[in-house]
């Protein structure tokens, strides 16, 4: 091992201590561990800067600031007190609500502009009821990276997969999606064991909910209508945008851009609710982590999986769906998976069924963001608006939470692959 793999393990290692432990804040440690990458000339300007997913921090940017314009017209609010009334109050009730519409969002568009969406209902719901908003925000953001993988743009390396494998939109709904609700049930039921039996909520917070009239939460009704039809055109957007031929960035910041123009609201007041933090956070761990992948470490250690293997088919899917999700819970998904892509298609040239390490990979990478709160964006995206509204998810606790039910759903989806492609 050279001395350039070595620092980038070094620095690695510590920026995630530095994270775990939270002595200091995660975006200045992931910027810090870049510089020091870029100073001792690990990796160059110009290779980091490929590592940099703009997409990806396009789209945070454009649905921060698409949130930001809606959040004005009353639409959460509405949404929010819609939904608790409809569960009668229930605590539990509402959790289930907000976590079969996560998921299904997280679907149809991406689970960071979910959460986005998501995260100020939240809020209002649990400000009304006087509840712990914090198991609500935890079931959320596994719920979204369980609906994320269902479909083909509900998570990044679905997209990459799809597009490496010449999968569509209808193969990951006919493989994907049923080990995706099997897992939602699942976690659904854990969280009921976890919390629903703790949740209490006072007769007098209950009638003060129902007798509240969702309508009177709606500020501004012209910018209402506009907002309803800018979230059913961006989520066509997302949809479409493969075969439009245009990113999912130029989607987001697009619909930000309409949506402010036509409203008429000030950029100021929209940039002022932009999560600053998260897109430096991710800029910074894109080149500490993309340093790995630079230097051969991510694909030494994606080569050694497949070495251990031994060339079966059957024991290559159950070790990459373990491994996936175990280095996706620490690593981002997008190099790990970018890294896995090119050794899948080497396996298939030489005569192997690759089609069930698909799927693997897949099932791993996007389940395995549940393992930690730097697993997936939507992890930590949700944990700035929680903590934006007084509610602190730390990566311990979140571990204590998410890794084993993040372990439980790999258990199933393990099930699921077997019984889909059993051993020849």
């Amino acid at each position: 091992m050279g001395t350039t793999q070595i620092i980038a393990i070094v620095v690695f290692i510590v920026v995630m201590v530095a994270i775990v432990t939270e002595k200091i804040h995660r975006a200045l440690a992931a910027v810090v561990g870049a510089m020091v990458l870029l100073i001792l000339h690990v990796v160059s300007f110009d290779a980091a800067m490929e590592h940099v997913d703009f997409n990806t921090l396009g789209v945070l940017l454009g649905m921060m600031l698409f949130v930001a314009v809606v959040k004005l017209s009353g639409l959460f609010e509405y949404l929010a007190i819609k939904c608790a009334r409809l569960a009668k109050g229930n605590p539990w009730l509402v959790m289930v609500l907000f976590v079969c519409l996560t998921a299904v969002l997280s679907a149809l568009l991406d689970n960071v502009t979910t959460v986005l969406l998501i995260g100020p209902m939240t809020v209002t719901v649990c400000r009304l009821l006087d509840l712990d908003p914090l198991p609500f925000f935890l079931a959320e953001i596994m719920a979204s990276n369980i609906g994320g993988t269902a479909t083909l743009i509900g998570d990044p390396p679905n997209i990459m997969i799809g597009s490496a494998a010449g999968l569509s939109f209808a193969d990951f709904v006919m493989v994907d999606a049923p080990a995706a609700i099997i897992c939602l049930i699942v976690m659904i039921g854990l969280f009921y064991l976890l919390f629903g039996r703790k949740f209490k909520v006072d007769e007098e917070h209950k009638r003060a909910l129902m007798e509240r009239d969702e309508r009177e939460e709606i500020k501004n009704p012209t910018l209402l209508r506009q907002s309803v039809i800018m979230i059913i055109l961006v989520t066509a957007g997302f949809m479409l945008h493969g075969s439009l031929g245009v990113e999912s960035c130029v989607v987001a910041l697009t619909a930000a851009g309409i949506l402010m123009l036509i409203s008429g609201e000030r950029i100021e007041e929209a940039l002022a609710h932009v999560e600053w933090t998260t897109l430096v956070f991710f800029a910074g761990l894109f080149i500490v982590v993309g340093a790995l992948s630079e230097v051969g470490v991510i694909g030494m250690l994606a080569q050694a999986l497949i070495d251990v293997t031994g060339g079966s088919t059957f024991i290559a899917m159950l070790v990459l769906l373990i491994a996936s999700a175990i280095i996706s819970s620490f690593l981002d998904n997008i190099p790990f998976v970018a890294t896995m892509i090119p050794i899948l298609l080497s396996m298939e040239a030489t005569g192997m069924d690759v089609m069930p390490l698909w799927w693997a990979v897949s099932l791993g990478a996007c389940l395995g963001g549940n393992g930690t709160l730097i697993g997936a964006s939507a992890n930590v995206v949700m944990s700035d608006i929680a903590k934006k509204h007084g509610t602190e998810i730390t990566f311990m606790g979140f571990l204590k939470y998410g890794f084993p039910i993040m372990l439980v759903t790999i258990a199933v989806s393990a099930v699921y692959l077997v019984v889909r492609f059993p051993p020849m």
